[in-house]
Formats: structure tokens, C-alpha cells, sequence
């Protein structure tokens, strides 16, 4: 297959000083040790990282900027980008359950590159792997009347589930038809034991039913702290059967995959674990199904 323009659906860059979890002192997180980017990894790093891999856009999601700074972070991107024509897009972040909501979203919706909102729902049994307090935020109805704001503007949710979030998901998803959802990172499988992969499997088909839902395909070296062929193309082969590759797409969670691997590295990876696939099917996953959720 001839090289095809990729769309990068997934990365970070970040001012150190913004981020209290990565100056602060290192707390336990899902990646494990991450001394190594605790320091500044501005778009200038990240378009050195990509050279010579077909990426000719790349969309931004947000950082996790302290409480009430989510338009400073926005406005902050879009300055990058009017600067130097990168990233493309840019997922922001809003606490939808916050009762300025919408009106927060209002005024990120303003901003060009704004495309959708990342707010991070995942919960798991494990500490470490937790970040929402509590697995079923998303059933509250305060917090519900904040995402039902997205479909005012447009704006696309990108949501960040475990397994046993899944069912929730999906329901919500269904409760919410005119508005796009992205699973973030596959799903997160982090359980591959038989009864892991079956459960996932059946959360999956559960999302898949819903429409509305497409899938990025990211974070996939976050359970296993490495760039692992295998499980990318077993993830990623489950992954497709399930949605469809018009449903789906590439992000590379850089510089998160920076702690394990190098971007080319990355992405040579990825693009060999999709080569059995038709020229149709890898231009949708690397370009087309991008280009089209986030309007790029």
C-alpha cells in the first residue's frame, strides 16, 4: 500500500508549569514511573517526533490543566495553533457535572480548533488505575444536562471507560443520539485473561450497537508499559471486527508512549498490525474516520 496521509486523533503537548500532576510530587499513575516527561514537550518536539511517518495533522486532548483553568488550557492550544498551524483540532475539557457548564462549553465552542470535550470517566477497582471517584458519574443527571450542552455546539464526547463501565456507556450513548461519542484507547483492556477479553468483548459489542460511538486507537502500550506488537494487532483486529474500520481511528498518546517507545517506532508498529487489512479499511483507520469526527 502506498504511504497514506495520517491523521494523528491522539496526542498531548504541555507547558510543565500548567500541569500540577507531572511538577508536583510523582503520585501512582496508570503508565507507571514518568519522570522522563515531567518537563516541558511543546509542538515543535512533537513535529520532530513525527517526521517521516505520513502524519500531516494531528488533533490535541487536553492535559488535565488545574480546576477552572479548561478555557486557559483551550485558549492556550489555539494560540499554538494559530502560531504554527499545529495541531489541527482540539479536544477540551470541561467538568460537565459543574453547573457553568454550559456556559463553559459555550465559550470553548467559540474558539476555532474546539471540536469536542474529554472529561475522564474511568474508574477501576485498582487505585492506581482510577481516575473519576466513582464508576457511574455518568448517570447523574446534573452531570448529564452538562454533556447534553455538546449537541448545541456540535462538540464530539470522547469517553474513557473500563469494562465495567461499558453497559453505562452504551446507555448513555443511546440516551443521547445527536451526540458523537469516541471511545478512548480501545476500551482499555487491561485484564487479558480469557474471562477479561470476554467481558471486554461483550462491553465492546454493547458500544457497538450504539451508532453514535466510534473507537480510537491509542493508548495501547498503557497496561503493559511497552510498545508490544501482539497485543496491538489482537486489540486491534477485535477491535475493528466489532465497529467496523469506519469507526475507527489511529492516536498515538504521545508523549504518554514516550516513556516505553519512540514515535516511529510507534507507528511502524501500528501500521504493520493493520496491513491485512484492504487499502480502504487502512485509509478509514489511519485518515478518513478522523477527518471526518473532528472535521479536519
Amino acid at each position: 500500500m502506498k504511504p497514506v496521509p495520517t491523521i494523528d486523533a491522539h496526542h498531548h503537548i504541555w507547558r510543565l508549569g500548567d500541569l500540577p500532576w507531572l511538577s508536583g510530587p510523582q503520585v501512582p499513575r496508570i503508565f507507571g514511573p514518568y519522570a522522563p516527561i515531567c518537563r516541558d514537550y511543546p509542538i515543535e518536539e512533537y513535529r520532530d517526533d513525527i517526521k517521516s511517518c505520513d502524519v500531516v495533522k494531528s488533533v490535541y486532548v487536553q492535559t488535565n490543566w488545574p480546576a477552572g483553568k479548561s478555557y486557559d488550557e483551550a485558549l492556550w492550544v489555539q494560540s499554538v495553533i494559530d502560531a504554527t498551524g499545529w495541531p489541527h483540532a482540539n479536544v477540551a475539557h470541561a467538568d460537565l457535572a459543574d453547573e457553568d457548564a454550559p456556559a463553559l462549553i459555550a465559550r470553548l465552542a467559540k474558539l476555532p480548533a474546539t471540536r469536542g470535550i474529554r472529561q475522564q470517566l474511568h474508574w477501576h477497582e485498582k487505585a492506581q488505575y482510577r481516575f473519576a471517584p466513582r464508576p457511574d458519574v455518568m448517570n447523574d443527571a446534573a452531570w448529564r444536562r452538562g454533556l447534553a450542552a455538546l449537541a448545541d455546539h456540535g462538540l464530539l464526547f470522547e469517553i474513557q471507560v473500563f469494562t465495567s463501565q461499558m453497559a453505562d456507556g452504551a446507555r448513555l450513548a443511546r440516551a443521547y443520539p445527536d451526540i458523537v461519542f469516541v471511545l478512548e484507547h480501545a476500551g482499555m483492556l487491561e485484564d487479558t485473561s480469557a474471562s477479561g477479553v470476554r467481558l471486554w468483548r461483550e462491553g465492546m459489542r454493547a458500544l457497538a450497537d450504539c451508532p453514535n460511538v466510534n473507537v480510537k486507537l491509542s493508548g495501547l502500550g498503557t497496561f503493559v508499559h511497552e510498545c508490544r506488537a501482539e497485543l496491538m494487532k489482537f486489540v486491534i483486529g477485535e477491535t475493528v471486527a466489532i465497529f467496523g474500520a469506519d469507526r475507527c481511528c489511529y492516536g498515538s498518546n504521545f508523549p504518554i508512549e514516550k516513556l516505553w517507545t519512540d514515535y516511529k517506532t510507534l507507528y511502524r508498529t501500528f501500521r504493520s498490525t493493520i496491513a491485512t487489512f484492504s487499502d480502504r479499511e487502512q485509509a478509514a483507520i489511519l485518515h478518513d474516520t478522523a477527518a471526518r469526527l473532528y472535521r479536519i
